[in-house]
């Protein structure tokens, strides 16, 4: 049975500040990294299987060809009626449709658990024998019950030909998926009961792949929620912090984090489809009377909830919480093409840092997830960086992103370690239609960002607290120009801080930005983004190349505890 941080939450109750630490932080990567390798990612993309425009192999091709290590074709549950050429399914012959009967577009669909086990992943498996050197995920978009949208996958533990764990969770907690066909099926993941309407399903659905996980039924697996603030509130059928707090408590080695930089980039919001207007003073309001401002659009490409200082990600990271950050495409249909998207790869790359554990010279799927539950990873617009590495370090301990640091009294001398490197150039091509100038990526400043961890907070005692988005501590420590770093003989960028006296627990970390502050309606004096609103209405730059313009970066925290 797999090590569970669930499990030693609940030894831990909610107890005092550093117990309640120790339960966030018995995961992977509490020390610094190990051997490994960084790898790029897109985890949620789409073909003509679901709602995009073009096909499975087209979609994987360009996730090859823009440099990709590993993806995930990660695209939406319910039921379509085609397959991932555009072929309609009940054109076939025999018609291979199971489930109850249902009709979209005049057309018979399939429903996704069928289509995920049965026609997806045999393609999936023709994708790793094409580019063996790649790895290519097997998942879905989850249409969460309650809520908006989730980027989910399964290792299952027999890669080469079941893919019956992902099909059995679409089934029982997709909210678009009515059939009923499979009622009461005994599978190896447990008897199939539909579960697919409320919050308290959602969290159902993350406890099951938790235990799947826990007792070996699966190798590994993510949940990690996408496009966050695009459907607003809960109320509105988007999220609120406590939902966050509720998934992560129910799965915490499976349900560990959210797409901070949404996709559709070239879209006029950067990724949203409500809009955010702007006046002639700059005050921006969302279109909806029923949103507040922070639901509209992008800051710097980047949701509010990841965006702003002292927001709702500071909020969880506050608790000590293991909630990480990503970024993807979510590609439907390229921008040239008439779409809102990059291709995967193109413009946002998750990086991962894996750790070949088994020591054969490659990195496994297995390997690659785990990286992803460490934390130790971080994501980036146009290339900005394509190289990472940051530390904490108080004497002989040292820790990475995602891992945690524990002193056994206040640290004289905390010192932050942070080496990066950008590219000569990025994927942006000058074509006088679409974009009329490349910058070459180069970073202008760094900021060490901040907070202070307060523990897990217990809904039941402290039910305000539960469902409060901020975390008033966070604040900029220091910023880093390019006078700050020094270059190495490999050619990276070195900074070196030192903080003295850290008496109590911190987090930390880091944002980048090739803008610097006071850029018109980009950035504010100190070098805070801005809503990307403001760059459409005050210069009428929008799509590509605002998104090519505007380029940052965010890695995962490091957590520091002093007892």
């Amino acid at each position: 049975m797999k090590k569970s941080t669930k499990k030693l939450c609940a030894i831990a109750a909610l107890g005092t500040l550093f117990s309640s630490s120790l339960c966030l932080a018995a995961g992977p990567n509490a020390n610094a990294a190990s051997e490994g390798k960084w790898l790029s990612g897109d985890f949620h993309q789409h073909t003509l299987y679901t709602d995009g425009s073009t096909t499975f192999d087209f979609v994987m091709e360009k996730s090859n060809e823009f440099g990709l290590d590993w993806w995930a074709n990660s695209e939406h549950g319910g039921g379509r009626n085609r397959d991932g050429n555009g072929v309609f399914w009940d054109t076939y012959i025999p018609n291979p449709i199971l489930g109850n009967y249902a009709v979209s577009g005049g057309h018979q669909i399939m429903w996704r658990w069928q289509s995920l086990r049965d026609f997806v992943y045999p393609q999936i498996l023709d994708t790793r024998s094409l580019y063996p050197e790649r790895r290519a995920f097997s998942g879905f978009e989850w249409n969460v019950p309650g809520h908006e949208h989730c980027s989910t996958a399964i290792v299952a533990k027999d890669m080469a030909e079941d893919a019956s764990a992902i099909s059995a969770f679409e089934y029982q907690f997709d909210k678009s998926d009515k059939d009923t066909s499979r009622n009461s099926e005994n599978t190896p993941y447990g008897t199939l009961t539909k579960t697919n309407v409320t919050h308290a399903d959602a969290v159902t659905a993350c406890q099951w792949m938790q235990d799947q996980y826990e007792d070996g039924g699966i190798d590994n697996a993510w949940i990690i929620f996408a496009h966050i603030e695009r459907n607003g509130i809960a109320a509105t059928g988007g999220y609120d912090v406590n939902d966050f707090r509720d998934f992560n408590n129910a799965g915490p080695d499976v349900a560990f984090g959210f797409e901070g930089a949404p996709g559709h980039q070239v879209n006029t919001f950067r990724g949203f489809g409500n809009a955010l207007t702007c006046d002639e003073n700059g005050v921006c309001i969302s279109s909806e009377e029923d949103e507040p401002y922070d639901f509209g659009g992008t800051y710097g490409g980047v949701g509010y909830y990841t965006a702003e200082v002292g927001g709702l990600w500071d909020a969880m990271l506050g608790e000590g919480r293991r909630w990480f950050n990503f970024a993807n495409s979510d590609y439907h249909k390229h921008y040239t093409a008439g779409g809102d998207d990059f291709y995967p790869g193109e413009y946002q790359k998750t990086w991962v840092y894996a750790v070949d554990k088994d020591g054969d010279g490659a990195y496994s799927y297995n390997e690659i997830a785990d990286g992803m539950r460490s934390g130790n990873t971080y994501f980036a617009h146009g290339d900005l960086i394509t190289h990472l590495e940051f530390e904490a370090q108080d004497n002989n301990r040292k820790a990475s992103m995602g891992g945690e640091l524990v002193a056994d009294g206040a640290i004289k001398n905390l010192k932050i370690k942070i080496t990066f490197k950008s590219p000569e150039t990025n994927n942006c091509v000058a074509d006088g239609t679409y974009i009329s100038a490349c910058a070459e990526p180069k970073v202008h400043h760094i900021d060490l960002i901040a907070g202070d961890i307060t523990g897990l907070i217990d809904p039941e005692k402290e039910p305000e607290a539960y469902t409060d988005p901020t975390n008033p501590t966070t604040r900029v420590i220091a910023t880093f120009a390019a006078n700050s770093w020094e270059t190495d003989k490999n050619g990276n960028n070195v900074i070196v801080y030192h903080l003295k006296d850290v008496d109590k627990s911190m987090y930390f970390r880091l944002r980048g930005t090739n803008l610097a502050p006071n850029t018109p309606d980009e950035t504010d004096a100190v070098g805070n983004p801005l809503p990307d609103a403001l760059v459409t209405r005050n210069q009428g730059i929008d799509g590509a190349q605002e998104a090519w313009n505007d380029l940052w970066f965010y890695s995962n925290p490091i957590f520091v505890y002093v007892k």
